[in-house]
């Protein structure tokens, strides 16, 4: 993958995702050894810049890129000269400094990463901008998915819940189309937007969806209320009953052979109940793990102008 950055999922053609997903597997397979690190990227520095909250995904990379022997920096937005009113741009220019190869961005507005990576020569990995793109995410995703499904064409997913708000939503379901995978939305109607493509299907109904779409993994979203500047739905007791994985409904998927599936954080009780995460097929761990796997291939395989 000859590219500088890794910004979305959309500007990928099939044939660079296979080769990324390809170049995870043997980095998957190093967690088995004694010793877990390959001297791949000994000697570049890699800076995590996350200006939204991140437990999964800052320590995804953390973690991955030290595994490839990189030099990690985390830099304390909260602590730093942003809560100041400094802007953006002025912190990359005083992180040039640092002379990283290889930028982690989060941040709560849409196309940021992008605006990062046109101002510096090092490699800009969006880890996530607003409601925008989560391209990692939906690697790691299909990466889950197609160690249970080596044939992927033709498989169905169903996304469910915040498809508004949620760059997880458009990444996954970018991604897993474009390796001919089917894909559904279902949630409420306040959060599954209507202009949606006209080729995956939308749901309000559960029942509906899981009768006429025949799902074979059941990918559920956390709500984000925190997107929200007014309420979606009544309570969340009526959202679990009406579209979360219930003790009933578990029993319906597992009698199918259905995986499910969820970027997390999770809440419990909303999307699903407790007995999800005992779930033979529940891919949740998998998806923490895969992620490192994941993230390790979209690394190694990006070229920073920094030299």
């Amino acid at each position: 993958m000859a590219r500088k950055d890794f910004l979305d999922i959309v500007s990928l053609d099939r044939e660079e995702i296979i080769q990324l997903l390809d170049q995870a597997e043997p980095f998957k397979d190093l967690f088995t050894r004694s010793v877990k690190k390959v001297p791949a990227l000994k000697g570049k520095a890699v800076l995590m810049l996350f200006y939204e909250p991140s437990t999964r995904t800052l320590s995804s990379f953390e973690v991955a890129a030290k595994r490839l022997s990189a030099d990690v920096t985390t830099f304390d937005v909260p602590s730093s000269s942003v809560t100041k009113g400094e802007s953006v741009r002025d912190t990359i220019d005083t992180l040039q400094a640092m002379r990283a190869d290889y930028i982690v961005v989060r941040h709560g507005l849409s196309g940021q990463p992008a605006a990062i990576a046109r101002q510096t020569g090092a490699s800009v990995i969006n880890a996530g901008d607003g409601a925008h793109a989560h391209p990692t995410q939906a690697l790691l995703d299909a990466f889950t998915l197609r160690e249970k499904f080596p044939e992927m064409e033709g498989k169905r997913v169903l996304i469910t819940g915040d498809i508004l708000h949620s760059r997880v939503a458009r990444s996954t379901s970018t991604i897993l189309r474009k390796l001919g995978v089917k894909v559904a939305f279902l949630g409420p109607g306040s959060l599954v937007p209507k202009t949606a493509s006209p080729d995956i299907p939308r749901f309000t109904n559960y029942d509906q969806a899981i009768s006429e779409f025949g799902p074979d993994a059941v990918y559920l979203l956390r709500i984000q209320k925190e997107r929200m500047a007014a309420p979606f739905f009544p309570s969340d007791r009526e959202y679990h009953n009406l579209y979360g994985i219930t003790d009933e409904r578990l029993r319906q998927l597992a009698g199918e052979g259905t995986y499910i599936m969820h970027p997390g954080p999770i809440n419990r009780g909303v999307e699903l109940c407790d007995a999800v995460l005992d779930y033979d097929r529940c891919l949740i761990s998998q998806q923490v793990e895969n992620g490192i796997a994941a993230r390790m291939s979209v690394l190694y395989g990006l070229k920073p102008q920094t030299s």
